[in-house]
């Protein structure tokens, strides 16, 4: 009998150390299962960060992309206003020219009335003097007889 109850005592003891690795086993699966799942979800967090990352640099690229888009128009509407200031100043150049132009055939006008009115002038006093020529030979002749 008191063997039975060693032996029982022994196989309580047995099935209890079974029992207790047993629930060890369990909870290390169960820790096991628990690192998984939370490795898993560092990685899928670790992706979203990759992903936004990528999302935030594109945009970075493209607001790059557009900020010299940007600067591309600029120069170019500066170089059209230079050139349209260019054309201005041409144009204005070539209208002084012809106020110039201007300005010298009023003068060459001038001068070549003033020249008519000198011919003009001249031929007058060649009349007068040629009548004056004539009143003195006919008053010659009128001393004459």
């Amino acid at each position: 009998r008191e063997r039975e109850r060693a032996s029982g005592r022994e196989q309580e003891r047995k099935r209890g150390r079974e029992e207790e690795r047993e629930r060890e086993s369990e909870q290390e699966r169960e820790r096991e299962r628990t690192r998984k799942r939370d490795r898993e979800r560092e990685r899928a967090s670790e992706r979203g960060r990759k992903i936004k990352r990528e999302r935030e640099r594109a945009r970075e690229r493209v607001s790059e992309s557009e900020r010299e888009k940007e600067k591309v128009r600029e120069r170019d509407k500066e170089r059209a206003r230079e050139r349209e200031r260019q054309r201005e100043r041409q144009q204005e150049r070539a209208r002084e020219r012809e106020r110039e132009k201007e300005r010298e055939i009023q003068k060459e006008r001038v001068i070549e009335r003033a020249r008519e009115k000198d011919r003009e002038g001249e031929s007058e006093r060649e009349l007068e003097r040629a009548s004056e020529r004539k009143g003195d030979r006919e008053s010659g002749k009128n001393k004459e007889s």
